[in-house]
């Protein structure tokens, strides 16, 4: 089959690999034909060393399953990426996220979905509902662990919220927090991506015309920079909450005691609930194709990781089938 494959020895750290060998479906574990997958800012930092992972990237997609499971075979799926043996007593996806051990699709020991097919457990399977499009079922993972920061930290109209970072994930916070109730301000250094922001309704602040008297209740970290916790701490009002969602290769210093002094909650947070992904899709409450930058083949896997790591950039997609 046909894939990308990052290993940090190549020249580049990437490449298309015409003729990898085909996924060969585990016991519980179904074959699904990737129709569109998406690079997110974790696929980014892998590219850059994250995890020192070497294999095939990518765990934002929407497929087909072609083998394995009589219940599924032939339906458009989406799936979960963290996955346990058949055998473990993780059952649930809370507990799957932090089973050990646990593989992490095209993160942590398991091929990921930058590839014509690839093999995920049927349990971590969620079928995309017909009215949905591909370009929309294939926001389902990233717009999951948007859902996470409201199902752990409830929001009500009166919350004072902040999206810090207005990049794919960032927007795709804002949208959840709206949904929920509040209004969020989305804040953020790019202006193409500030405008996107603004066309779907969220209230936006550049980070120069910053006030130091603005301190929020709720402040969601989504720069994917190491630089973001620090200015989310001068954000956040005393005994607010942080809630981080950038992994980040880079090393960075920091200074903790701004929240020692306020007392303020550090929580980290990341992936969610599908099915609450999906109802939002499903329902409109969300809207993505404004998010959607460019869709390039697997041959030209290099060139869209540029594209996607670009300033401003939003979602760029790659379709295996096509090319």
């Amino acid at each position: 089959m046909r894939a990308i494959a990052i290993n940090p020895s190549w020249p580049g750290r990437i490449s298309f690999v015409p003729d990898h060998p085909d996924p060969v479906p585990a016991a519980g574990e179904v074959l699904v034909r990737v129709d569109l997958a998406g690079i997110c800012a974790t696929d980014l930092e892998i590219l850059r060393g994250y995890l020192r992972f070497s294999g095939i990237p990518g765990h934002e997609f929407v497929g087909t399953v072609v083998r394995g499971s009589d219940v599924l075979c032939g339906r458009r799926v989406v799936a979960e990426i963290n996955c346990v043996e058949p055998g473990s007593p993780a059952r649930d996806p809370d507990a799957r996220k932090h089973a050990a051990p646990r593989t992490v699709l095209g993160i942590s020991g398991r091929p990921g979905v930058f590839a014509e097919y690839v093999a995920v457990p049927a349990e971590n399977c969620h079928v995309v509902p017909s009215e949905l499009s591909d370009r929309e079922a294939v926001f389902a993972e990233p717009l999951a662990a948007a859902c996470q920061v409201v199902r752990d930290h409830p929001v009500r109209p009166e919350t004072r919220a902040a999206v810090l970072g207005t990049g794919r994930l960032g927007i795709l916070c804002g949208q959840v927090l709206a949904a929920a109730g509040t209004r969020p301000t989305m804040i953020g250094r790019n202006r193409r991506t500030l405008e996107v922001c603004r066309r779907l309704g969220l209230p936006t602040c550049p980070v120069p015309e910053l006030s130091p008297q603005w301190r929020y209740d709720l402040v969601v970290e989504c720069t994917g920079a190491p630089a973001g916790l620090p200015l989310a701490l001068k954000l956040v009002r005393p005994r607010g909450k942080v809630i981080l969602k950038s992994t980040c290769a880079q090393a960075a210093e920091l200074n903790l005691s701004p929240a020692v002094v306020d007392e303020i909650t550090i929580a980290g947070n990341r992936c969610g609930p599908f099915p609450e992904a999906l109802r939002l899709l499903r329902e409109r409450k969300v809207r993505v194709p404004e998010l959607i930058d460019a869709v390039f083949p697997l041959a030209r896997g290099a060139e869209a990781f540029e594209a996607a790591g670009r300033p401003g950039a939003l979602k760029v997609l790659l379709e295996p089938g096509a090319g």
